[in-house]
């Protein structure tokens, strides 16, 4: 069992991490691939404190492993982080919803087009990825004149609006997405 399927079956509601300053702060909600997981507390804690039941909780087979495991400089402290499965991403009941109503094309239009207020981005970014899943985000970026960084930043809020999802390697367009396109594409007078 994963750490991931640990946290989503409840038997996984520890972490343990090397870092020079906190990444996560108690009241944190992370998306992750098992879903949704709060961040109950944050603590330093002695890397020799870390008990056999710690290791466990944590999805390690042992203390020694979990400690073996610690990355960072040696000198910055261990956090003891507290999680908790909060349910599934509902981004990927959303990105499923392939059954668009006229308002719910209207409403991701206007949303698309607050996006690309600065500059247009949005439709050549969702037609690219439907015409050429699984390219990397590197390839995706060279072929629209873009940072990759910044793109991949924008792709994850196409993501949150349920119009893409991420592969292993790559994107591709989510049912709900290729839905938008063909609604857009029968209806010239919609936004494009």
């Amino acid at each position: 069992m994963t750490v991931l399927e640990g946290l989503e079956a409840g038997t996984v509601d520890l972490a343990f991490r090397r870092w020079a300053k906190p990444n996560v702060r108690q009241g944190d909600t992370m998306r992750t691939g098992a879903g949704l997981i709060a961040v109950d507390s944050v603590e330093i804690v002695d890397p020799a404190a870390i008990t056999e039941a710690d290791a466990r909780r944590s999805g390690a087979e042992s203390a020694n492993a979990v400690r073996g495991t610690l990355r960072g400089p040696a000198d910055a402290p261990v956090y003891r982080i507290r999680l908790r499965y909060l349910g599934p991403d509902p981004r990927h009941a959303l990105s499923a919803d392939d059954e668009l109503s006229e308002k719910d094309v209207a409403a991701i239009g206007k949303k698309l087009s607050k996006m690309d207020k600065r500059r247009s981005w949005t439709h050549e970014t969702l037609r690219l990825i439907d015409g050429q899943p699984g390219r990397r985000a590197q390839e995706l970026a060279d072929l629209l004149g873009r940072e990759k960084d910044p793109l991949k930043l924008d792709i994850r809020k196409l993501k949150d609006l349920g119009l893409t999802l991420s592969l292993e390697t790559g994107y591709r367009i989510s049912p709900r997405g290729a839905a938008y396109l063909r609604a857009i594409s029968e209806d010239p007078g919609r936004t494009r």
